[in-house]
């Protein structure tokens, strides 16, 4: 890719972009540190879930035999012989015509076969009056009635969310098989940043691209390190670089790529492994890819909505796949509010709000590369096709959703 060759089209950037990572090691981490990973391989339940017979309420474990004919009027009136609170480990069995107060989880003692729940006696501890009567199997909860020992729990690939970490742990597991994080060095240049908190001179910006993106790195399930405040200067961007690229899998960098006189990404790493030019796109068109000293880069636009696009379509889809995770960010077809032009041969991605009850999605902001605050306002990226120049109000559009 060069800038004297034709754009390349944002599909085949995609493509090149993904081809720069392989997918990661499996390791074994705790569950704790397992949320919002890929697990690498099936898991299978050494225990059954639930592990034994236990109640599902508070009460009294009973014959249901025992208690046929209780009514509110005429109770059964059971001696209480055992109290069997969650975690008693001993299994005292109840003997006919007795009762077992039980608390919910507790193992049902052998001999019982119904659970009648506290609300329906008169909650006595040595004698119990219950007012009706109750079905064999009524509150119990069999073993293995949720999961059986032996049965796939997660396949390779589940997503290990809050209900998924659970259920590995309830089946016996400390630690999971899982595709390691990614790990991303994130690099913004430029000799006028200066870091947010302290007073700006005249044509001085505070750093925002390189926090940005590293928590982007972070939202799509990876590891970032941040580099910031290397100046327009290739010898001090080169001696910046060399200590901190071993052990990263990926360097994400924002500015100096495009085609102005400072472009100190470009000038260092031309000719070393990174190749620049354009994409066929709207906002974000410059961009360098490739591996330099033999570490895979996205180099990206310094402008903060081209950074956030460029990522957005380019980078989270790399990084997640090579995870193991789900590439794609969810898409959907919404109408526009109102009218939009797009500018001819480029595949433009405007900042929208979606509003998924409606259906509707209304563009936010213009479509400059430096509106961060419409950015930041916005959910969604409104998608449109290189061919589009002109779009109407009502007309529908894809929009790729980007937030909440």
């Amino acid at each position: 890719m060069s800038t004297a060759q034709k754009p390349r089209s944002v599909d085949e950037h995609v493509r090149v972009v993904a081809a720069l990572l392989a997918a990661t090691p499996v390791i074994s981490l705790p569950l704790v540190e397992c949320a919002g990973l890929a697990l690498a391989e099936p898991i299978t339940a050494a225990v059954p879930l639930p592990p034994f017979d236990n109640s599902g309420m508070d009460g009294y474990a009973v014959r249901s035999v025992d208690i046929a004919a209780a009514t509110a009027d005429a109770p059964a009136r059971l001696p209480v012989t055992e109290d069997i609170p969650a975690g008693r480990t001993d299994s005292p069995a109840l003997r006919p015509g007795t009762a077992h107060r039980i608390m919910t989880g507790a193992p049902i003692p052998p001999g019982a076969n119904a659970v009648v729940p506290v609300e329906l006696t008169d909650r006595g501890c040595d004698h119990v009056q219950i007012y009706a009567p109750r079905s064999p199997g009524d509150n119990v909860r069999p073993g293995g009635g949720d999961v059986a020992a032996g049965e796939e729990v997660l396949p390779a690939g589940a997503v290990l969310g809050p209900a998924q970490l659970g259920v590995a742990a309830a089946v016996g597991y400390a630690e999971l098989p899982v595709h390691r994080p990614v790990r991303v060095l994130v690099l913004s240049t430029g000799s006028e940043l200066v870091v947010p908190g302290t007073p700006l001179r005249h044509g001085q910006i505070y750093e925002s691209n390189g926090t940005m993106l590293a928590a982007a790195v972070r939202e799509a399930g990876g590891e970032a390190q941040l580099m910031h405040f290397v100046p327009d200067d290739v010898a001090a961007l080169e001696a910046a670089l060399a200590p901190r690229l071993s052990g990263i899998d990926l360097l994400v960098t924002s500015g100096g790529v495009s085609a102005g006189a400072y472009e100190v990404v470009k000038s260092a790493m031309r000719g070393h492994g990174v190749d620049f030019g354009k994409v066929a796109m709207n906002p974000g068109s410059p961009q360098g890819v490739g591996r330099y000293r033999g570490v895979p880069v996205a180099a990206m636009p310094g402008n903060p909505v081209s950074a956030s696009v460029s990522f957005e379509v380019f980078v989270r889809p790399a990084l997640r796949a090579a995870m193991g995770l789900p590439a794609q960010r969810p898409r959907s077809i919404a109408r526009l509010t109102e009218a939009l032009e797009s500018p001819a041969d480029k595949r433009q991605f405007r900042r929208g709000a979606l509003d998924p009850a409606a259906g509707t999605v209304a563009p936010v902001g213009g479509p400059g590369s430096h509106l961060l605050g419409a950015l930041a306002r916005s959910n969604c990226l409104i998608d449109i096709p290189e061919t589009t120049t002109v779009l109407e109000a009502g007309e529908q559009v894809v929009v790729l959703r980007t937030g909440v």
